[in-house]
């Protein structure tokens, strides 16, 4: 089989750094593009990019060029790493040129026609492209990815959802450095400190899970009749976003129900072969005082989700704490998997 000619638009930031990490060896994708700003643009990607992740630099993206971001190269499927504001207007440029274009960036989530998609939770919504380029004219297109927190959030309620319908949710999230980009909040601010605002954080996870766990219905999307409350904090953790959600189910379950619920939960995705599924997305450590960032982040090799602390809500019902690698399963491993999907189902290699 055919390897993709895929390429990283903004390929020297953190979530840049991370899609160049995960591309390392894929057995589907050849990263043979990535792009930078004009101040980087025309220098060897080994030269240009300051790495924060671990190890060094794979060897195999050393010697690439970076290239301007707009169309014209030579590639099949970008991979957007753009801040949101550059995001708005280049993506849609590559999906007007013919590519096809899989988006970590917030500009474009919540377009009607737009498929914002975690391959565990709603692989269907994959029909929406179609729709896309009809309505555009692109014979590319955009589909996007969810913000780091709103991927776990919606992961554990998805199967809640499906058996038991899920009323109203709450969550508190506590957010590490690396999901601000590098240099990140400053270490004045955060050390030994906790910062009760991230601009734009709430509205997205308030927001983002109605769409993943509503429904495509040809034209458009049916969001989710769910109530969602949420309140997002930044903390000193290096990777790893840490949850604490109560929710309000549509009828009386028992403790063993969601146990069971979460524990049975296998999403038909697992059944297509994608290079960077997590055999069993998520995971339930029965200890009092997991899930951790420090000791579970990496679950799955950070394409899974920890859960923990099930127990009682006197206000709501059920309350419980999640954690999601916030740079792999949050950002470029679920835009990786997204592509996955989309040639495991629609055009094949």
């Amino acid at each position: 089989m055919r390897r993709i000619r895929v390429g990283v638009l903004g390929a020297t930031g953190t979530v840049g750094q991370r899609f160049v990490q995960m591309l390392d060896g894929h057995p589907w994708f050849e990263l043979a593009v990535v792009t930078g700003s004009e101040r980087t643009a025309g220098r060897c990607y080994g030269e240009a990019v300051t790495w924060h992740l671990g190890g060094d630099v794979p060897e195999y993206a050393r010697g690439l060029t970076l290239s301007p971001t707009e169309p014209g190269v030579d590639c099949e499927v970008v991979f957007s790493a753009l801040p949101s504001e550059s995001a708005s207007e280049a993506e849609p440029a590559f999906a007007a040129a013919g590519y096809r274009v899989f988006s970590n960036a917030s500009s474009h989530r919540m377009d009607p026609d737009v498929p914002l998609v975690v391959p565990y939770v709603n692989p269907e919504h994959l029909a929406a492209v179609e729709e896309q380029r009809k309505r555009r004219g692109w014979p590319g297109f955009i589909l996007t990815n969810p913000n780091c927190s709103s991927i776990p959030f919606a992961m554990a309620l998805k199967p809640l959802h499906e058996r038991f319908g899920v009323r109203r949710a709450s969550v508190v999230t506590m957010q590490a450095i690396s999901g601000a980009g590098y240099p990140g909040v400053p270490s004045y601010d955060i050390m030994g400190n906790v910062v009760p605002y991230i601009p734009g954080e709430e509205e997205k996870v308030e927001s983002e899970p109605l769409k993943l766990l509503g429904e495509w219905r040809g034209s458009g999307f049916e969001l989710a009749d769910i109530g969602l409350s949420a309140q997002c904090h930044r903390v000193p953790v290096r990777e790893g976003h840490l949850l604490a959600v109560s929710m309000e189910l549509a009828r009386e379950v028992a403790r063993e129900q969601i146990l069971a619920a979460w524990g049975e939960w296998r999403p038909r995705v697992l059944g297509l072969g994608l290079p960077s599924a997590a055999e069993r997305p998520l995971v339930y450590r029965d200890r009092p005082d997991r899930p951790q960032p420090a000791k579970d982040v990496w679950e799955s090799g950070g394409m899974g989700e920890v859960l923990g602390r099930l127990r009682p809500c006197p206000l709501l019902g059920w309350k419980f704490n999640a954690l999601g690698h916030n740079t792999v399963l949050g950002a470029a491993g679920c835009s990786i998997l997204n592509a996955e999907l989309y040639f495991a189902t629609t055009e094949g290699r």
